[in-house]
């Protein structure tokens, strides 16, 4: 089972996988403070001063923190746009596949069919 564990750890695929996770995190700790120092400041300015992370409302002992919930909104957007833009460039440097030959048309298959079946 060991041998077992080494072989699947080894494989590229799980490398690579690890390898996007670690860098992922430290990307998302640098579109929060994206979000927090700079975004939402700014959205702030411009709508009256307002800070989000501290809208929210209360019933009984729930505390319902509507603005966190914006600021991760904001930051799920700006995330998903950054690897939007990235696979799009990732995707242009690609080098392009060529199309692939062009195969016998239905009529053509059809016909070698016909002709292999009158040779029997």
């Amino acid at each position: 089972m060991l041998n077992e564990f080494k072989a699947f750890i080894s494989k590229g695929n799980v490398i690579d996988l690890a390898v996007g996770i670690i860098i992922g995190v430290a990307f998302t700790a640098i579109v929060t403070s994206l979000v927090d120092d700079l975004i939402n400041p700014l959205i702030g300015m411009i709508i009256g001063g307002i800070d989000f992370s501290t809208w929210g409302f209360s019933i009984g002992d729930a505390k319902f923190s509507i603005g966190n919930f914006i600021n991760a909104v904001i930051k799920f957007l700006i995330i998903a746009w950054v690897v939007f833009l990235l696979v799009k460039a990732v995707n242009r440097m690609m080098p392009k596949a060529p199309p692939p030959p062009a195969g016998p048309t239905s009529e053509q298959l059809l016909a070698e069919i016909r002709d292999a079946l009158k040779a029997r």
